[in-house]
């Protein structure tokens, strides 16, 4: 039986790589947490106490649209429309900033419906619309960054570089050194969204560094301490993502205290081992 004195916290896609960080995080903090996973329906009549919505699918939603929706905006209504919980955070993505000049939280975002790409911004935005106009008290959307951290199996950009290095000491881009685009350690990411969920009052907040890292910087780093030859595409296209917005975050005080190239060296021994 819980005790009634102890926090209580549920994670919904608790066997994600934030996920796990996340229920780690958080029963280090002393919460009872409830890990949810793909099937579990125990959540339905259950207290959630503070309760994280982490699911989602990323890099494969161009071949999975339905599934994308499904865990963006079907799943999450479910919950919403069903659950008990003290607070409810939502985690979306600094991508939904890709067609926009600015990452201030109250900007409009514009998205094209016939646009394939367009098909994972209009999925979190729907889901973000889902829960801040629930009209449920302390619904709470979090839009993370690119989160990163000793995550082997994931397909993302950094982890594919990391793999590569390791493997065949070499890297090969096919966007140019001047791309760039923010990082945020995963160990940065949790603090931040207990933070939100515990102490938050704005309906979305950025989690992010706040400064964009070059893929030149990161060559330059793994040039240095694994010896790698990068090979960059003729005509590489340089692909540039706004810088994010932090003030929010900032004002919690868990701003990001990690950067990306100050765990680089440690990244790579993970992949080298």
């Amino acid at each position: 039986m819980a005790d009634p004195a102890q926090p209580q916290a549920t994670v919904f896609g608790a066997n994600g790589f934030v996920g796990r960080a996340l229920v780690q995080h958080l029963e280090e903090l002393g919460y009872a947490v409830r890990s949810v996973t793909r099937g579990d329906a125990s959540w339905q009549d259950a207290d959630l106490g503070q309760a994280f919505y982490t699911v989602g699918l990323t890099a494969d939603f161009r071949s999975r649209p339905f599934e994308t929706i499904d865990a963006h905006v079907s799943l999450l209504t479910r919950i919403l429309r069903g659950a008990r919980f003290r607070s409810f955070v939502y985690l979306s993505s600094t991508r939904v900033y890709a067609t926009t000049g600015t990452t201030d939280e109250r900007t409009a975002i514009p998205v094209s419906p016939s646009n394939p790409d367009h098909l994972y911004n209009i999925s979190k935005l729907m889901g973000e619309s889902a829960c801040l106009g629930s009209g449920l008290a302390n619904v709470r959307v979090a839009r993370l960054s690119n989160v990163f951290g000793r995550d082997l199996a994931s397909e993302n950009f950094l982890t594919s570089v990391l793999r590569e290095a390791a493997t065949e000491k070499r890297v090969s881009l096919r966007t140019s050194l001047a791309s760039e685009k923010d990082y945020v350690w995963v160990g940065d990411v949790v603090r931040a969204l207990e933070a939100i969920a515990v102490r938050g009052r704005d309906p979305i907040t950025n989690v992010a560094f706040g400064r964009n890292i070059t893929h030149g910087e990161i060559m330059d780093a793994l040039r240095a301490s694994m010896g790698v030859e990068i090979r960059v595409a003729p005509g590489s296209p340089n692909v540039a993502f706004p810088e994010i917005a932090t003030g929010r975050l900032d004002k919690l005080g868990t701003d990001p205290r990690t950067s990306l190239l100050s765990m680089l060296d440690d990244l790579a021994a993970c992949f080298r081992s």
